[in-house]
């Protein structure tokens, strides 16, 4: 049982995560043309490599 709550809250936090970098596109493009790159990329890979550690 406790696996698949522990499956569940990844996923919730993947597509948060997901969803979340999404919105802020337009703060990474200004940022980028700054010369400053956002890290959005590497809190999803964490989680949708701790998602299918879970699958």
């Amino acid at each position: 049982m406790s696996t698949r709550i522990h499956r569940a809250i990844v996923f919730a936090l993947y597509q948060t995560t997901v969803a979340a970098s999404i919105l802020l596109l337009p703060l990474a493009v200004l940022t980028r043309q700054l010369g400053v790159t956002l890290p959005a990329h590497k809190i999803v890979q964490r989680l949708e490599q701790a998602y299918d550690a879970t699958v």
